[in-house]
């Protein structure tokens, strides 16, 4: 099983104009390859009047898959930069569309490689590129008199404190990212000589 993956949590948008054509890019996060072609339909849609609308996703954290359309541009000036763009990031579930609104002059296949790039590129910049780390979320309890080590021990690690309870002890719920999780509670154990109760709860993404 894979450890971490890169991503994107919101969507992105950003155009260029290159020799009066237009080019409109959006990158979205998608989780199926029906959600990434329904996101293309939205941008046909929307975009009804425009000459062009290229995309390219890639679906899936393992055996990924790759998708891609030059929708009438010359083969490989479009669909193929677009997607080179997502796997030069190492970036799935995604979805990029770039609509194109031609200027009336022609850009040849580098200048369209180019251009289609350029506006992928910005699409996925402005959605930002998440690295999702597999983590155990985990509950920690201990008495009072614990509770300022482990939360020391916790932020000295950047360890992710995502909620903590105070009732007659102190519940602390974290994110320990799988490849640090021994060492962790390790420390943890033999800071508060073994009375911290360490369970954990179940694996997820952040």
């Amino acid at each position: 099983m894979i450890e971490a993956y890169n991503t994107i949590i919101n969507p992105g948008q950003d155009e260029i104009v290159e020799k009066k054509s237009r080019f409109i890019g959006y990158a979205v996060p998608v989780t199926s390859e029906e959600e990434a072609y329904a996101f293309v339909d939205s941008i046909k849609k929307k975009h009804y009047d425009a000459r062009h609308n290229c995309f390219a996703f890639a679906i899936g954290r393992e055996n990924t898959l790759y998708r891609f359309s030059d929708d009438g541009e010359p083969q490989g000036t479009a669909g193929k930069p677009i997607l080179e763009v997502i796997t030069g990031q190492s970036v799935v579930d995604i979805c990029i569309v770039v609509t194109r609104y031609f200027g009336g002059t022609l850009l040849g296949t580098g200048g369209l490689v180019r251009a289609y790039t350029e506006a992928a590129k910005l699409a996925l910049a402005d959605a930002g590129v998440k690295r999702m780390s597999l983590v155990n979320v985990t509950k920690i309890t201990a008495n009072y008199n614990d509770s300022g080590k482990i939360q020391y021990l916790l932020n000295s690690a950047d360890i992710h404190i995502a909620n903590t309870e105070y009732t007659t002890e102190v519940v602390f719920e974290v994110y320990i990212p799988v490849d640090s999780y021994d060492y962790i509670t390790k420390q943890i154990t033999e800071a508060t000589a073994a009375r911290a109760d360490i369970e954990l709860l179940h694996e997820t993404f952040c």
